[in-house]
């Protein structure tokens, strides 16, 4: 479990490709300082096991199935990645809940300077509209953002000065591809109201076969 508050932006120093998927190195230095091997660290919002620890980087395997709903397709050496190890139990949760089971893949269509902050849209796939609301929580990359607005299915959000200079987004431009993991909980609330329905309908059919 995560909050979507970035720890480190580390760099991809590694990709070997597998037949169940990838092997990755990542460099990084703040995180390693109580991580152990089999550690949970979500890296671009993917919750990753640490199966090897270096003097000044991680490796992990990924797998076919998270390759297929990620950017990780996309990977290349020297890319900037986000970096989060996994919440303790006196964590402040800071950001939003983030399982770091990555959801779809959304892409930059703009980047707005502000002055101080930073606008950027973002279109997702709209057979996910239903998830998504304004002023509700969504992990990019795994960042907790906060919808500002939505026009059909391209969110607005709206990227402080801390959250630029601290992520991976400073180094990101129109038409990349990121990854989208939407709130937990409003996912829980459209299956049991999904749930709900389904039920309502079974009972109606059955009353009117009676």
């Amino acid at each position: 479990m995560f909050t979507g508050l970035i720890e480190e932006v580390g760099k991809i120093s590694a990709i070997n490709k597998k037949d169940d998927g990838l092997k990755i190195k990542v460099e990084c230095n703040k995180i390693l300082d109580d991580i152990k091997l089999g550690d949970s660290v979500a890296v671009n919002g993917v919750c990753l096991t640490v199966v090897n620890i270096d003097k000044n980087s991680l490796d992990f395997e990924v797998s076919n199935e998270t390759i297929k709903r990620s950017n990780f397709k996309f990977l290349k050496i020297n890319e900037y990645v986000n970096l989060e190890r996994a919440m303790t139990p006196s964590s402040r949760l800071g950001g939003h809940i983030v399982q770091g089971h990555v959801d779809t893949t959304g892409e930059i269509t703009s980047i707005t300077n502000l002055g101080k902050h930073t606008n950027i849209k973002i279109r997702f796939p709209s057979e996910y509209d239903y998830l998504v609301i304004e002023k509700g929580s969504i992990a990019i990359d795994g960042i907790s953002l906060t919808i500002n607005y939505i026009n059909e299915n391209v969110i607005d959000l709206n990227i402080i000065p801390h959250t630029w200079e601290n992520t991976n987004l400073k180094y990101r431009k129109v038409g990349d591809i990121v990854n989208i993991e939407f709130d937990i909980l409003g996912k829980y609330v459209a299956k049991m109201l999904n749930l709900g329905k389904q039920k309502e309908d079974k009972l109606k059919n059955l009353l009117e076969n009676w």
